[in-house]
């Protein structure tokens, strides 16, 4: 028995190009034929974060040769594929209509179903590609644009219990960085600054602990560490140091608290299943998985993380999230358009991280 349901997956929502083709190999397991990520980071370095209309510009100029390579890797043609998987959204609309177009472009051309896939649904169930891990478990979502708390109970069906106020927690990370002038990205910028740094030097708040809500806050954390670098200005690399370790702990001690209280929550609705999912490019920080793999340990549950590459944006995620959906029977229509914004869980109270324009606390 060959390989089934061969899906093309192509992400464009912000400053990595991606293609990769997915499928279920003869034993029905799912499987990466082909993974091609490629990053923008020089091309924005110079501006501290993603400028949206290079970021279009390098989608557009790459992403043909990248559909080129990955089915050349996976060896196989376009008369093997079954469907055309592509982020709609959430994200900067100038690349998502680079993927788009090129996604329907390839459909029409070819006969074939396309998929539009919300990038938050990528990384949601990336831990059905990389582990197969059974509907329901609980996740946190945690990336540049989004910070969340969900019960994922099947395909389509996501319940959003917590979010955050105001920054995601990428974006503080990012933020923290820029203003301690470690460089873009800055997620693991400050991960490797705090390698060397006293984490207990500095006691930064954490914010809404001890309140009883799931939902999260990190504007007065990056507040925080504006103040301290103010008052020791000019900083030493030791100061940089342990303000990120003292940072990147009170970012763990928040993310601790708030799962410790979801997964109680999940235990009352689900007693007999514990597997906890944490994705998302900040997913890659490993002291903050050490810090929830500690927390699992302790509530005897699982951690269930993907592997650092399929962390961040890729193609993986979405042709299997594609793949999800084309064996539910689910397609799109041709004239789908990208959203900017496209939240989850759409019944749910939104907040800032929900993935919905204009949302507010």
């Amino acid at each position: 028995m060959a390989n089934t349901n061969l899906i093309l997956g192509i992400e464009t929502s912000c400053d990595e190009t991606a293609v990769a083709i997915v499928c279920r190999d003869s034993q029905a397991k799912p499987t990466i034929l082909s993974n091609i990520v490629l990053s923008q980071i020089d091309e924005h370095a110079a501006f501290g974060g993603v400028v949206p209309e290079l970021a279009a510009r390098a989608h557009l100029n790459s992403l043909d040769y990248l559909i080129e390579n990955a089915m050349k890797d996976a060896g196989v043609g376009f008369d093997d594929l079954n469907a055309i998987a592509v982020t709609g959204g959430p994200g900067l609309v100038g690349g998502l209509i680079v993927g788009l177009m090129s996604a329907k472009g390839l459909a029409a051309a070819r006969g074939l179903p396309l998929i539009c896939v919300n990038h938050l649904e990528g990384h949601a169930l990336t831990a059905r590609l990389t582990h197969n891990l059974a509907y329901p478990y609980l996740l946190l979502l945690v990336s540049g644009g989004h910070t969340q708390i969900l019960s994922i109970d099947g395909l389509g069906q996501y319940q959003r219990w917590a979010s955050t106020i105001d920054d995601a927690l990428g974006e503080a990370f990012d933020k923290t960085a820029k203003l301690l002038s470690l460089g873009f990205p800055g997620g693991p910028a400050v991960e490797k600054a705090a390698l060397n740094g006293n984490a207990k030097r500095f006691d930064f708040p954490q914010p809404l602990r001890g309140k009883d809500t799931l939902n999260m806050s990190f504007s007065g954390l990056k507040t925080a560490v504006r103040v301290a670098a103010k008052e020791l200005a000019p900083l030493s690399e030791q100061d940089v140091a342990d303000i990120c370790a003292s940072f990147q702990s009170a970012v763990g001690h928040v993310l601790v608290n708030r799962l410790g209280r979801a997964i109680e929550r999940f235990e009352n609705e689900n007693a007999d299943i514990r597997n906890l999912v944490v994705a998302g490019g900040v997913a890659a920080n490993l002291y903050l998985r050490s810090e929830i793999e500690k927390l699992c340990h302790e509530r005897d549950w699982q951690l269930i993380a993907p592997p650092l590459e399929l962390c961040g944006d890729n193609g993986a995620m979405i042709a299997w999230a594609g793949l999800e959906r084309f064996e539910a029977g689910y397609t799109s229509a041709m004239n789908f358009t990208p959203r900017s914004r496209w939240p989850l869980d759409e019944v749910s109270t939104t907040l800032v991280g929900g993935g919905r324009r204009g949302a507010k606390a």
